[in-house]
């Protein structure tokens, strides 16, 4: 068998959170066009239609649902829906997310309570819908979007870095518990990605100069940019298919070294 077989996701059934756009639509469209079946969710009907519309210009044909994935009663009629509509679910990628960029003692514990629900409560809700049907099929992959925040902190990110740290410890466990069903669960940790999520780090100011995050960004990172969503489409291919059939509760950092480097000594 050529080794390229094994990254093919054929007939594959997979769900992705929260990919109408961003990094979700990203490895969702790279996942179809490995042959997985494709269905994602959305907070509502308008990001639903958006991101259906984007994969049919694709010529992706993919499957939309209407879904909280914080609310565990939606999550149970979403799976339930797509098991009858589609079949049980093979690969599933917990990329839903937000961040609230505020100085931690200045947020209120109803955000900090709201990064916690979407980033780690959301995938754990999910996750425990899915891993039935994937111990029943006798396979599964599930695949974590954690964050450089899931092994640094930074100033304002607190809940994010919190959620994240916590969604690396959550795959390790799900690794543990459920690898003798067949099941490899590991994360992908992008690094600064050039998303809706992050344009204001990377908008220009009003004097026509860069953003002075953008510059520490690039000067941090040795690949000296940005990461684009497709830089991510790889690793996540890798990590939904047979290739990765031993590697479990991993995170994998893409992130243009950043994590390696101590930066550069002042002139």
């Amino acid at each position: 068998m050529s080794i390229l077989n094994q990254f093919s996701l054929e007939g594959k059934i997979a769900l992705i959170t929260g990919a109408s756009y961003g990094i979700g639509f990203a490895i969702a469209s790279a996942y179809a066009n490995a042959g997985a079946v494709i269905c994602f969710n959305d907070i509502n009907q308008e990001l639903v239609d958006k991101g259906l519309k984007a994969y049919k210009e694709l010529g992706i044909d993919a499957h939309g649902y209407v879904c909280d994935v914080t609310n565990e009663e939606q999550v149970q009629r979403m799976i339930a829906a797509i098991e009858k509509e589609v079949g049980v679910i093979d690969i599933l990628v917990n990329n839903a997310g937000i961040i609230k960029r505020i100085p931690m003692c200045e947020m209120t514990a109803e955000q900090f309570r709201q990064v916690i629900d979407v980033d780690l409560n959301a995938p754990f809700i999910v996750s425990k819908a899915v891993i039935p049907g994937m111990i029943k099929k006798g396979h599964g992959k599930i695949i974590n979007i954690c964050s450089m925040m899931s092994e640094l902190g930074r100033e304002t990110v607190s809940a994010y870095a919190a959620a994240k740290g916590g969604l690396k410890m959550l795959t390790k466990n799900i690794a543990s518990e459920y690898g003798e069903f067949n099941i490899q669960c590991n994360g992908i940790g992008p690094g600064y990605i050039a998303t809706p999520q992050t344009a204001p780090l990377r908008e220009l100011r009003a004097d026509g100069s860069k953003h002075p995050f953008d510059q520490f960004i690039i000067a941090k990172t040795p690949a000296a940019r940005w990461g684009t969503t497709e830089d991510l489409e790889g690793p996540a291919v890798f990590l939904a298919s047979d290739a990765s059939n031993f590697v479990n509760g991993h995170v994998l950092y893409v992130d243009g070294g950043i994590l390696a480097y101590i930066g550069k000594q002042p002139k």
